[in-house]
């Protein structure tokens, strides 16, 4: 059986290891969602992952639930994340784009003081909803969302055109695929939802109805790029954001169906409620793999050990470090030799500059591995 360090061909990504980086929101972009310079060295230290996840890259300017989140929808963003790309892959990794389109998780101040979209404009549980700003002062905290409304058809067809957008935006940038961000109770999700989801059109009702926004967005996606360079992230059981799915088994055996059918580079499932030590590993496995066998990462909570133990029993092909990553750039490296692993700082996750971005130490620490990096 393979281990975390045996190659890996995920549709048309060849990875040099099956240690992946997951998305990690980090809110340094400018006021633009043009992503900041210093993430070069942030990325590039980190490219000894066999595949690097980009941060959410928002869609378009009505997709933010974390602001200074970058985006992909302009050409000064674009431009932003080129060198990135350039650096990771002169440093032999691969990277691709997290496509994220925040849908009811946002605030009228992160949007140019418009509502939210979301499938049918719920908004019984606005305190359950993540939704981060920077203030004046350099604090980075929560802030109340905003009442959401339920999106026009025409609204629905503009995100499928900013999905598109975005592809071809990551492929100008030289990404190597996209992954669509379809967890975590953002837009995608909270179509899967029939609790959210309460819309009497054809983007309702069935689970086949639900995930109707979900195909379209994967079809305007294949018309630019290769369905073999598009992975998805999908959480089934996540409380974050609180979509309430009462029957994510219908949903999800639906979709990953689907998918079993469609060729995706991968499938990115995230055992969201480990974060809070209750993790759905032993439900979510089963409900995949019984319906969907293609190229699988999983993570939520995962250490080095089990995601060996993972691999080497073929219950996923990669697995996904989140936290660890933030802390240990050199991540593959420390699993490798057995080294101790940093643990993340208290402050410096969200938004400001290089501290607790650029300064946790390598096992090579010197000043010359980071100005490298």
């Amino acid at each position: 059986m393979p281990d975390l360090f045996a190659p890996l061909r995920m549709g048309d990504l060849e990875l040099a290891n099956r240690i992946v980086m997951a998305p990690m929101t980090r809110s340094r972009a400018d006021a633009r969602g043009v992503i900041n310079a210093s993430a070069r060295v942030y990325y590039g230290l980190r490219s000894g992952a066999g595949l690097l996840i980009t941060e959410g890259i928002n869609v378009g300017p009505m997709s933010n639930a974390f602001d200074r989140a970058p985006g992909l929808w302009a050409d000064e963003q674009v431009e932003g994340w080129k060198p990135i790309v350039d650096h990771v892959h002169e440093k032999g990794g691969r990277i691709v784009a997290q496509l994220w389109h925040g849908g009811r998780a946002s605030a009228r101040g992160l949007l140019d003081d418009q509502q939210p979209l979301s499938p049918s404009g719920v908004n019984d549980d606005l305190d359950r909803l993540q939704v981060w700003a920077l203030l004046a002062n350099g604090a980075y905290v929560k802030i109340a969302a905003t009442p959401s409304r339920a999106m026009t058809l025409p609204e629905i067809h503009a995100v499928l055109h900013e999905f598109r957008t975005a592809a071809v935006n990551a492929a100008r940038a030289g990404f190597d695929g996209v992954e669509i961000h379809g967890a975590n109770g953002y837009l995608i999700h909270e179509f899967l939802s029939p609790t959210l989801n309460l819309r009497d059109d054809d983007y309702s009702g069935s689970p086949e109805g639900r995930a109707r926004l979900l195909r379209e967005i994967i079809a305007a996606i294949a018309d630019v790029m290769p369905l073999a360079r598009v992975g998805l992230g999908l959480s089934p059981f996540a409380e974050y954001n609180n979509v309430r799915d009462p029957n994510p088994g219908d949903t999800y055996g639906h979709v990953a169906r689907w998918l079993d059918r469609i060729g995706l580079a991968y499938l990115h499932i995230a055992d969201t409620n480990a974060w809070a030590g209750a993790p759905d590993y032993d439900r979510l496995i089963p409900l995949i793999r019984a319906n969907c066998h293609g190229p699988l990462i999983v993570n939520g909570g995962i250490t080095p050990a089990k995601a060996a133990e993972i691999v080497g029993h073929g219950d996923a092909d990669a697995v996904a470090f989140g936290r660890l990553f933030l802390a240990n750039p050199d991540l593959p490296e420390r699993i490798r030799v057995g080294a101790p692993y940093n643990t993340p700082y208290s402050v410096g996750a969200y938004g400001g500059g290089d501290t607790g971005y650029l300064d946790y130490p390598t096992l090579d620490a010197s000043p010359q591995a980071v100005s490298d990096a």
